[in-house]
């Protein structure tokens, strides 16, 4: 019989099952309970007339996170 060889996962496979953050816009910033400084920038940017913006990672949203 022959040895099997197992291979070490590569530091992608690793990466891959990090958290991620959710992208959120800026209603959800306006009526966060712990506002943090990139909501209030990007809910001050996203206030402009004519802003278009695509959201922004929200540090509360992390996977595991209590409270």
């Amino acid at each position: 019989m022959s040895k099997v060889n197992k291979k070490k996962k590569s530091a992608a496979v690793v990466e891959q099952r990090r958290a991620q953050m959710k992208i959120v816009t800026s209603d959800v910033c306006a009526v966060c309970k712990t506002p943090c400084k990139r909501g209030l920038d990007y809910l001050e940017q996203m206030s402009s007339s004519g802003a278009v913006g695509r959201g922004v990672p929200c540090v509360l949203t992390l996977p595991g996170r209590k409270g």
